[in-house]
């Protein structure tokens, strides 16, 4: 799971204001760091079928905020497709 340290240092790097915990940037990035905990985690543990089932989950749920944030905005989805380096 994530630190909450960690967490803290997303939030701050992809807020779009003060205050800001929701927004689909923050959103992308958090869920980015849980697939990667998650993908480190099934390198390990390959017939951990639940977690895999949880992470498929992640990735279809990212998938659709990243979509969402092409349409309404591209210029932020640019900086946070350059910042987490995902497929464009």
């Amino acid at each position: 799971m994530i630190s909450k340290t960690r967490k803290k240092e997303i939030i701050e790097k992809f807020k779009d204001h003060l205050g800001d915990t929701g927004s689909v940037a923050v959103q992308i990035a958090l869920l980015t760091e849980r697939i990667n905990y998650l993908t480190d985690h099934m390198k390990k543990h390959k017939k951990d079928f639940h977690s895999r089932r949880g992470l498929l989950t992640l990735v279809g749920r990212r998938r659709r905020l990243i979509d969402y944030l092409k349409e309404r905005d591209a210029q932020s989805y640019q900086e946070v497709a350059k910042e987490l380096k995902f497929k464009k």
